[in-house]
């Protein structure tokens, strides 16, 4: 079960002055950290840069470039951060390109409520922190399959030079490993380097 995102870090592009002033008071008072505060598009791309905030609460019409141009560039410049954006106007509506291009989690219409507003960050802050988590394992599964690969190609070499079975081979990898402290992937690196090459004019 995924653990409970407490306090949110929340950049707010807002243009309307007094809007963007109650907005942060309101985040502030839900117990959630503004690390910047913008007007423009402009400026949400570059403070999403800086100040790497877990959500970017941007609102859809800006001067300059819109919300929708600034989610798009902060999807594609700045790794992390959720994007949900304001509108006042209940007829606009996200297209699928528009979902795909800005990597938008949500979508709030004003006046949004605090509970509505809580629950929106919170929900795109684990989204994310969700999707983080997922591409890390996957990651890390490509370099254990890549490692194993390795580690295989290594003890049929050993197998070969000793005549050893394939157990023994594992095994010389893996005390060689301990001996030196070192991952037995480094050591079957190792083993492969030191084949004599199979390429170039003395090939045949």
């Amino acid at each position: 079960m995924t653990e409970a995102v407490s306090t949110i870090r929340v950049l707010v592009a807002e243009d309307d002055e007094n809007a963007r002033a109650l907005l942060v008071d309101l985040l502030r008072e839900l117990g959630h950290e503004v690390v910047a505060e913008v007007g423009t598009g402009e400026q949400a791309i570059a403070s999403a840069r800086s100040a790497r905030p877990d959500v970017v609460l941007l609102d859809v019409h800006m001067p300059g470039r819109s919300g929708l141009e600034a989610a798009e560039a902060i999807a594609h410049e700045v790794d992390g951060p959720a994007v949900v954006l304001l509108t006042g106007d209940n007829t606009l509506s996200l297209t699928d390109r528009d979902a795909v291009a800005t990597s938008a989690v949500a979508f709030l219409a004003k006046p949004a409520s605090p509970r509505v507003i809580d629950s929106t960050l919170r929900l795109a802050a684990r989204r994310v922190r969700d999707l983080v988590t997922a591409r890390r394992e996957a990651t890390d599964a490509r370099r254990e399959l890549e490692n194993r690969k390795i580690i295989e190609r290594a003890k049929g070499i050993l197998m070969r030079r000793t005549g050893s079975s394939e157990q023994e081979a594992y095994r010389i990898l893996q005390r060689t490993s301990q001996d030196r402290g070192e991952p037995m992937v480094d050591i079957a690196r190792a083993v492969i380097d030191s084949e004599p090459s199979t390429s170039g004019p003395g090939r045949k």
